[in-house]
């Protein structure tokens, strides 16, 4: 299917326009390879932690997704799913969700990975339903570990009301962390379709501020980072590439955590604050603070990957939200497919470097930022990715 851009097409292009062996990094299946990544929040299934602290109802987070309603005319809410409520740990779901995603020029998920209280958190999806999978080898994967803290209320407003205090926290200890060191070598890098960058597991991690909290400072996150290359490097592989989601605007902290601890490379999980109304303003300003993001790290010598977000509408998880802090205008898979060409000019432009576009999300229902068909777009986000990575896109 080709997505044919109008005049309106041409603007928003133009809008956007306008706008270790592993520190150099070259592809582990060849630096012209194209890897588009979606993230997967792996949320929707009966976890018994989750059970008992946030989800009752046995079917995960599609009992607060099912909750979302309208805050103003037109808003599309709920989000209802083309194939259903299907639970994410399902084999068979994941094997339908691989054959589509590598037929629309998806060949990798990044998994949400949790650790909280001294155990994972909704690992059951890449256990029981990626790694299971009778086509698993089709779809490339890693973990993104999500070391963020969460609040009562956060995942489950209906169930906690005004509860903000903690729920779980991001932040771990070093009797923890080496427990996760050992688990994710063990479990998921000797797989043979774990993503490698010269040979090297990409481990990605969502919060520097919970490093931050875990191991006092960029000194201190150095030496857990260099414990956790010498335990992947005793496993047998070359080195470890550590992958840092960027918070904000490129600043002093931050860039001095990637610089003294050794990040291999940054990208970004959404375009992310600050939020717009309107997705092609949204888009247009996110690609100048990427722009802002690959000067400071070019400096540095680590590449940047780009991202592309399909929406945000996280308003099922908060009832106050109204139109203001929703994307409701202008996001179309039309739109999407602009922005995801934006992404694939900035890495063909940098051919020493890996290919990677990441993309928010491959099922974030309760975000409003999903790949996934649904009775609204049908097939028309993974139509677009097919449509711009094929070279099909006109003009």
């Amino acid at each position: 299917m080709k997505i044919r851009l109008t005049i309106s097409g041409i603007i928003l292009l133009s809008l956007a326009a306008a706008i270790c062996s592993c520190s150099s990094p070259s592809g582990d299946t060849g630096k012209d390879d194209y890897h588009v990544a979606a993230y997967i929040w792996p949320s929707c299934h009966d976890d018994p932690r989750g059970r008992d602290t946030l989800w009752s109802e046995g079917t995960g987070e599609w009992e607060i997704i099912k909750k979302g309603n309208p805050r103003f005319e037109g808003h599309y809410q709920p989000k209802v799913p083309l194939w259903g409520y299907e639970m994410d740990d399902d084999t068979k779901v994941i094997e339908k969700w691989i054959d589509v995603a590598t037929e629309h020029g998806i060949d990798m998920f990044i998994f949400d990975w949790y650790w909280f209280d001294g155990g994972p958190f909704l690992e059951s999806t890449v256990n029981n339903g990626f790694l299971k999978a009778r086509n698993r080898d089709k779809m490339k994967f890693y973990l993104m570990w999500a070391n963020h803290n969460v609040a009562h209320n956060y995942w489950n407003v209906h169930r906690y009301k005004d509860d903000k205090s903690r729920l779980w926290t991001g932040a771990c200890d070093w009797d923890n962390f080496r427990i996760i060191v050992e688990r994710v070598i063990r479990q998921y890098f000797h797989e043979p379709n774990y993503f490698r960058i010269d040979g090297c597991p990409v481990f990605s991690i969502f919060g520097y501020y919970e490093l931050l909290e875990s191991f006092g400072d960029a000194q201190g996150i150095k030496k857990a980072f260099d414990y956790f290359r010498e335990e992947v490097r005793k496993a047998g592989f070359p080195d470890l590439h550590i992958q840092l989601i960027g918070d904000g605007f490129p600043f002093k902290e931050f860039l001095e955590v990637v610089e003294t601890a050794g990040v291999n490379s940054v990208t970004k999980y959404n375009w992310g604050w600050p939020f717009e109304e309107d997705y092609v303003s949204w888009g247009t300003h996110a690609l100048e603070r990427r722009d802002m993001w690959t000067e400071a790290l070019d400096s540095l010598g680590v590449p940047f990957f780009p991202n592309v977000s399909i929406g945000w509408d996280d308003s099922p998880r908060f009832p106050a939200k109204g139109a203001k802090e929703i994307c409701h205008y202008n996001d179309s898979p039309e739109s999407f497919a602009a922005f995801l060409q934006k992404a694939k000019e900035y890495v063909d432009a940098r051919p020493d470097r890996p290919k990677i576009i990441t993309i928010n999300s491959w099922n974030e229902w309760v975000e409003g930022s999903y790949l996934l068909p649904d009775m609204k777009n049908g097939f028309g986000y993974l139509n677009a990715v097919k449509s711009v990575m094929d070279g099909e896109l006109e003009y």
